[in-house]
């Protein structure tokens, strides 16, 4: 590629090209380099070959890090702020009962732009090459269990019971994503009030899993 070759807008690639001569921004260079992190491996995550991806010069890059290591912190923090951060704040979120308190954690997983799950296993998968990151995987593994737990005792289990049902609802949730299971959404929500009884530990409200439901519709979720 060379300067002249338009460049795809990274946040919406249906959109038109950018201009001919038009600067990469900073967010172009995080989306190509998460892009290549989740699809090749972090080894892939280079500098030249981000740049040629981008259609621009390789010292463009110098513009927004410092080097390839400043880039890889960046892509650290985006996965933190974003799969973390959000899913804390969704199981803080004020809701009337358990069960509906539940379907917000459960937002997190259905709904990609909310917890991106293809960038938490690129991450973890980078840090079984990287022992230094295993202990920011753990800690935040750590903070979004206690969220889990927090929402139950938030809702009157005791502490040992909200613990042990925190712990089971994350762990279960990765896992499904780790066989990396297909199902249609259909099938899915089909299990949601067995799934429900089980995390809870009594009948779910109804009224928590029709909004979840419509949830799923309003924002065309398969």
């Amino acid at each position: 590629m060379n300067r002249d070759t338009p460049l795809l807008d990274r946040n919406n690639p249906d959109k038109e090209p950018l201009g001919g001569h038009t600067k990469v921004t900073r967010d172009d260079w995080l989306n190509i380099a998460r892009d290549i992190l989740v699809n090749d491996g972090v080894a892939e995550v280079k500098v030249l070959k981000l740049a040629e991806l981008l259609g621009v010069s390789r010292s463009s890059f110098y513009w927004y890090f410092t080097n390839r290591k400043d880039l890889l912190n960046a892509l650290l923090d985006e996965w933190s702020n974003r799969n973390t951060a959000r899913l804390v704040a969704h199981c803080q979120r004020d809701t009337k009962n358990i069960s509906a308190a539940l379907c917000n954690f459960f937002q997190c997983f259905v709904n990609p732009a909310i917890f991106d799950t293809r960038l938490d296993f690129a991450v973890r998968e980078w840090a079984r090459r990287d022992p230094g990151l295993r202990a920011r995987i753990d800690d935040a593994d750590d903070t979004r269990i206690a969220a889990a737990v927090a929402m139950y005792a938030r809702h009157g289990y005791g502490a040992v019971d909200a613990d042990a049902r925190g712990r089971i609802l994350y762990f279960m949730q990765l896992g499904y994503h780790a066989l990396k299971k297909s199902e249609p959404m259909e099938e899915r929500m089909s299990r949601m009030v067995p799934y429900m009884r089980g995390f809870l530990g009594q009948e779910p409200d109804p009224g928590a899993i029709a909004d979840f439901f419509a949830y799923i519709t309003d924002n065309d979720l398969r």
